[in-house]
């Protein structure tokens, strides 16, 4: 965790020296908001549901695990899903579909991640319309769309807005960016349809989710693999490396020091020239560091379980959406 980070979540008393810069935040995104709600600038619908699954702070709440199991789900609910991303990190700039070989520097890691266990399209933009415009022109059968991420991508028209809180971390101080985490208020989350809290209770939440850890894969094909009670050196750079600690912890292995660093780091070979083996990282870190991985370096996967309330509520939502959009989607 940064600095920032630490006064955001330890409620340092400095971050309110960064208050007046979390005031101009505040208007130059309400304004837009504004602007939308108005009609001044343009929200553009796409011809399929659109499910926005994103949250109001920065850094890790299990976003991209749960847009895993959400692709599972809607698939045996009779849909037949594609996802959109903006591809943060990555170097695309028109509309691409995401290749299961194709390099996390050029399309992002959590997009590339997604194309390679989702089972669905991929594709990645900045512009999230055209993003949606391009993968329903390559996969029309496509018949609803998860966006990655782009809860306040206004331009977007959304059907359902799915937020995941992270429930350890909370909302920390409670402030907006940079002062605190919050892209928006805490009182956005009572306009979405879903709130999800990961790995914890939350009041602010509508139902709960854990995340479990699966066995420890190797990075190159054919490695040996890592078994439980091993030393590890931890290796992360995610928005919360602290639960991914806690994962490795709880999945058995004794970890004799951490690497951590900030989300979305472009990871190098370079990187890893003053550690030793055996590595156990990420699965998002795994897909940009395969190009140069040794033998001893392996990732943890993790599985998104969603509590029978976000199932529940989730049901009734897309009974919901289905009746809006007639017979045309969710139907085998």
């Amino acid at each position: 965790m940064n600095v920032l980070e630490q006064g955001w979540y330890q409620k340092h008393r400095w971050c309110a020296l960064l208050l007046p810069l979390s005031g101009l935040f505040y208007l130059l995104s309400a304004g837009r908001r504004l602007l939308y709600r108005l009609g001044l600038k343009k929200t553009e619908r796409l011809p399929v549901p659109v499910i926005i699954v994103g949250n109001i702070t920065v850094g890790g709440t299990g976003k991209t695990p749960f847009t895993l199991w959400l692709c599972d789900y809607l698939r045996t609910q009779g849909y037949t899903p594609g996802i959109i991303s903006r591809g943060y990190g990555g170097k695309v700039k028109a509309p691409r579909l995401v290749a299961e070989l194709d390099n996390a520097a050029l399309v992002g890691d959590e997009p590339l991640l997604l194309a390679q266990r989702s089972g669905c399209p991929v594709v990645v933009s900045p512009d999230r319309v055209a993003a949606g415009r391009f993968l329903l022109q390559k996969r029309p059968q496509v018949d609803l769309i998860i966006s990655d991420d782009g809860l306040q991508h206004y331009r977007l028209a959304r059907d359902l807005e799915i937020v995941l809180l992270d429930a350890q971390r909370g909302l920390g101080n409670g402030w907006l960016l940079p002062a605190g985490p919050l892209r928006e208020l805490p009182k956005r989350l009572a306009s979405v349809d879903l709130v999800i809290a990961n790995s914890g209770y939350s009041a602010l939440a509508h139902a709960g989710m854990t995340l479990q850890s699966g066995q420890a894969e190797p990075l190159l094909p054919d490695a040996p693999p890592l078994e439980p009670d091993t030393e590890i050196q931890l290796v992360a750079g995610i928005g919360n490396p602290g639960r991914f600690r806690r994962s490795a912890e709880l999945a058995g292995f004794k970890i004799k020091h951490c690497h951590f660093w900030p989300d979305h780091h472009p990871f190098q070979a370079d990187d890893f020239n003053m550690l030793s083996g055996p590595l156990l990282m990420t699965e998002k870190d795994a897909v940009k560091c395969r190009a140069f991985a040794k033998a001893d370096w392996h990732y943890l996967p993790v599985v998104a379980h969603p509590d029978l309330a976000a199932t529940t509520r989730l049901t009734t939502l897309l009974q919901q959406l289905r009746s809006r959009y007639g017979t045309q989607s969710g139907t085998d």
